[in-house]
This record gives C-alpha cells, sequence and structure tokens, in this order.
C-alpha cells in the first residue's frame, strides 16, 4: 500500500448540488457520500456518488480488483455502482468484494464474494490482507471497520462507528498502524444524540491519545477525520481549527501517503 485517495468524506447528508453543477470537481465544502480507493486498485465502500468521483479521479472502473464493503447503508453500498463496477469494459478479471460474513449481499454479475469472519485475516494478494473488526454501528447493515496489511504498512478504516467496540480495542493494542481514518459525523460540540454510532470532534480529541497510550497509534501514525455529516460541522477552515493538532480533516479528493 502506498497512497490512500478520498473520493467522498461526507455522512448522509450530502448536498444535492453533486448530481449537478459540483458533479464534476472535489471541493472542501461538498462531499460526497464517503468511499475511498488504495493505490488506485481497491476500493472502500460504492455508494450513490462513487462512479463520479473515480471519474473526476481519473480511475478506470477496470482497473479495480478488490471492493471492501464497510457495511450496507444505502450511502456506502448502492447495487447499480457496484454492478457498473463489476461490469465496465474491458476488464480483465472479476471483481472481488469483501464483505462481513452475515451481509445480505445481492447477486450481482461479474462479483467474486467473499464472505468475511471477524477478526479473522484474509490473504487478497499475495501481499495484501484484510481483517474485519466490530462496529458500534446498526447492526443490521452488518457493519465491519477494516484492517488493511501490505508489507508492514497498516491501515485502520474505521467509519460509520462510535467509539471501540471492547474486542476490536483489545485486537489493535500495540498494532501501530501507520494511518487510521476516524468516524467523524458530528462536529466539534458535546451532547448530540449520536455517540451511540457516530463519532464527534470532541470524542476524538479524547480518543486519540488513549489509542496511543494504548500502542493503536504511535508518533509515527497519521489520523484522518472522515464521514463529515455536513449539516453538523462548521466549514472546513473551522473545523481544521478545532482539529488542532489532534487529527487532519479529509476532503475529497484528499490524497496521502499511507
Amino acid at each position: 500500500m502506498n497512497t490512500l485517495q478520498f473520493l467522498g468524506t461526507c455522512a448522509a447528508d450530502f448536498s444535492p448540488l453533486l448530481k449537478t453543477e459540483r458533479k464534476d470537481v472535489f471541493d472542501t465544502e461538498l462531499r460526497r457520500a464517503s468511499c475511498a480507493i488504495i493505490d488506485g486498485h481497491n476500493l472502500i465502500d460504492c455508494g450513490p456518488h462513487a462512479i463520479d468521483a473515480l471519474r473526476v479521479a481519473g480511475v478506470a472502473l477496470r482497473d479495480i480488483d478488490n471492493l471492501f464493503c464497510t457495511h450496507l447503508h444505502s450511502d456506502h453500498f448502492n447495487r447499480d455502482n457496484v454492478a457498473a463496477v463489476a461490469g465496465a469494459a474491458e476488464r480483465r478479471a472479476p471483481l472481488h468484494v469483501w464483505v462481513r460474513e452475515d451481509a445480505a449481499f445481492p447477486d450481482i454479475p461479474g462479483v467474486v464474494l467473499h464472505r468475511m469472519k471477524l477478526f479473522t485475516t484474509y490473504a487478497v494478494t499475495d501481499t495484501l490482507s484484510v481483517t474485519g473488526l466490530s462496529a458500534i454501528h446498526d447492526q443490521k447493515a452488518t457493519p465491519q471497520w477494516l484492517l488493511l496489511e501490505e508489507q508492514g504498512k497498516k491501515l485502520l478504516y474505521a467509519l460509520d462507528g462510535a467509539w471501540f467496540m471492547n474486542d476490536t480495542y483489545y485486537y489493535l493494542e500495540n498494532k501501530k498502524v501507520d494511518t487510521a481514518v476516524l468516524d467523524c459525523t458530528v462536529g466539534d460540540y458535546i451532547g448530540d444524540y449520536r455517540l451511540a454510532e457516530h463519532n464527534s470532534i470532541p470524542m476524538l480529541k479524547m480518543m486519540i491519545p488513549s489509542m496511543r497510550t494504548f500502542g493503536i497509534l504511535d508518533e509515527r501514525s497519521r489520523v484522518y477525520a472522515s464521514h463529515m455529516a455536513q449539516t453538523l460541522h462548521d466549514d472546513y477552515e473551522k473545523t481544521v481549527a478545532a482539529a488542532g493538532d489532534f487529527f487532519t480533516v479529509a476532503y475529497d479528493g484528499l490524497t496521502v501517503t499511507i
């Protein structure tokens, strides 16, 4: 793993302008439904804006080898868009899709489905592996956080979930991930009812130091906040100021080194 590009960084309250005049650009203020791509070949989630976002990023659908699904809520999974990726012209091989073992995944032509038991590590390629971790989120949507590892590099992708499940927290002890992407649906205030499913900026400021104390992060680790509800956050500059030195605020189109 070398690069992670954020193709969408919003929760489910994305702007309708993304269907019209903002369809062809990335923007720090108008966020698409959360998804990301690793090294231009491995997609994380494929929601309603994924096809447009891949086009804006210059990624050909035929070049996507794997799709890792965090869960099946409609802002993260869109059947037609997954079918478009799987059925792309000039595709060299089937699309491999990785989901939690009990996910109600529909039949889609061109997909090779991999059902994952939580806390079991699977070989995706000769060098890349993935592990699904339990998450505090709507269990009907069969959520999983993702730990991806390749040649010593570790990426924790933990969107749509609040705090840590006990088993996930202890599984990650001393893992010292290189890059962590954490849910930050809620803005810089306390008292929001979503604390049982989503993080806020104050919650992240509590969690991240504990993650360092527990060895999930170390001094080299980079932390990014994503899945940010537009109606619950200030504008980008104010959100960056609120994040301070705790984490980096991701935005659509941001490309980072893992």
